[in-house]
């Protein structure tokens, strides 16, 4: 039964999930997004040079700007699986296209999990059939529940949004909680919008979007090879499609960027172990590089990270990550906060290290560095780093 309390899905968007005990049995593992219609469509993907089979074939296929339908699976990776990875994720697209009646290279397949083991294909194949069977007995929150893995709880955004006289939704769901670290941030997120979108505006929104958003969040550091934002617009709203100048796209463009970065912050929120939500903010800096440069420098620190968790304002750690960044400052010009309290004021300690460990309980923490060399800025957010994340990633296989 649907709940009730559930946003509605745009228009002509239909999901089932599955249980196909493919790491271990008790949850829905398996699930599907369709749309009723031909989807314009567009992507982005990890740039790690090992890449999983189900980023392979997304990568080829989103070339054609079109598709029908997502297939995702949870608990195993289809990475490093060699050619027989590539058939196995074939076929998967394959047993649900028959069923649904369409085309498999319209059906985009996903996978996350464990790394290097081959998937369970005599339940996959199966469980495939029988999520096109049952399409539209789920909703958006199941199939975030169902691409969990390390995951503590499931990641859901909806906006609506007016363009030109027709009111449209946007949907985003995304998994991810560790093994987090930009261009892109591992993790699956797909998007669903009932608005129409011309194709060449879809993928030039979606690749600027994530470039402020999933590229601009950091967790551990490390990079996973199965990274995955996928978009599908179906124009079911009736409006005509959008292109970047025309009446309407801004409006559209705002709400899909809020969409894309709460997501992105859900995911840090919900990362392995965390205990705190850090927002690295670098300003003043002679270019937006620089900015960037410095502010994941900040955020990957594991010693920042760690010293957030102790709450020690420990302001050293931030001025050593600035050092080696390779954004180009003057120590003597830096000035360095926690939320609002000034602990370095031109390169010097301001004595308020007292204050600023007050500020640190919080479970939001905003780490401000103003280099006094120019007028951009970068944001990046990520999380402090404990015990529990060992402990998670030690255990992940077993």
């Amino acid at each position: 039964m649907k709940n009730s309390s559930i946003p509605a899905a745009p228009k002509g968007f239909l999901f089932s999930t599955v249980e196909a005990a493919i790491k271990k049995p008790g949850k829905k593992d398996m699930a599907l997004i369709f749309s009723e219609t031909e989807a314009v469509m567009a992507g982005a993907f990890t740039t790690n040079s090992v890449k999983a089979a189900p980023v392979r074939i997304c990568m080829k296929q989103i070339g054609s700007g079109t598709g029908r339908a997502i297939i995702v699976n949870s608990g195993n990776a289809n990475a490093c699986s060699g050619r027989q990875g590539l058939r196995d994720a074939r076929d998967t697209c394959g047993a649900a296209a028959r069923r649904l009646g369409i085309s498999a290279s319209l059906v985009y397949p996903c996978s996350t999990g464990v790394i290097g083991t081959p998937l369970p294909m005599e339940r996959i194949l199966p469980a495939a059939d029988t999520l096109a069977g049952k399409i539209g007995t789920a909703n958006l929150i199941d199939v975030a529940q169902a691409i969990m893995t390390t995951d503590t709880f499931p990641k859901m955004v909806h906006r609506k949004v007016r363009v030109n006289g027709r009111t449209g939704v946007i949907s985003g769901i995304c998994k991810g909680a560790g093994m987090i670290a930009p261009r892109m941030a591992t993790m699956l997120c797909f998007i669903v919008t009932d608005i129409a979108v011309d194709r060449q505006t879809l993928s030039a929104l979606v690749k600027d979007s994530v470039g402020h958003s999933f590229n601009r969040i950091t967790i551990d550091g490390d990079m996973s090879t199965n990274d995955t934002v996928l978009v599908m617009a179906n124009g079911l709203a009736g409006n005509r499609p959008l292109t970047r100048n025309a009446a309407g796209f801004d409006a559209f463009k705002e709400v899909f960027n809020s969409v894309m970065y709460d997501l992105s912050l859900l995911v840090v929120r919900d990362g392995e172990g965390a205990t705190k939500l850090i927002e690295v903010l670098v300003r003043g800096a002679r270019n937006e590089a620089d900015a960037e440069k410095a502010a994941f420098a900040i955020a990957n620190s594991s010693l920042v990270k760690t010293a957030i968790y102790g709450n020690d304002a420990n302001w050293g750690r931030i001025m050593c990550s600035l050092g080696y960044s390779g954004a180009r400052f003057s120590e003597e010009k830096t000035d360095i906060y926690f939320n609002r309290v000034k602990v370095v004021k031109a390169g010097l300690t301001n004595n308020k290290d007292a204050e600023a460990t007050v500020e640190l309980r919080s479970n939001e923490v905003r780490i401000t560095v103003d280099l006094h060399a120019g007028k951009a800025s970068a944001k990046v957010l990520t999380c402090d780093l404990t015990e529990d994340y060992i402990r998670i990633n030690a255990e992940y296989r077993t």
